[in-house]
């Protein structure tokens, strides 16, 4: 984990996000590694997960293996 002031990259979000205040935010600035921040506190601690794990994740999310509650 890492502070977001130490990162000047852009952000986005999700297109599904409506610009709400609760969702996450990525940075697609590096290579290797893909940074995720939340959306309500942009300036706190930013997640930083190697690009094959984060791949992985986004894969199961499409394939629906997580359940909403």
């Amino acid at each position: 984990m890492i502070g977001t002031n130490q990162l000047s990259v852009a952000w986005r979000s999700s297109s599904y996000s409506t610009n709400g205040a609760n969702c996450i935010e990525v940075s697609d600035a590096f290579a290797r590694s893909v940074p995720v921040r939340d959306s309500k506190n942009p300036g706190g601690p930013a997640l930083v997960f190697p690009l094959w794990a984060f791949s992985s994740f986004i894969r199961a999310v499409q394939r629906g293996e997580f359940l909403a509650s």
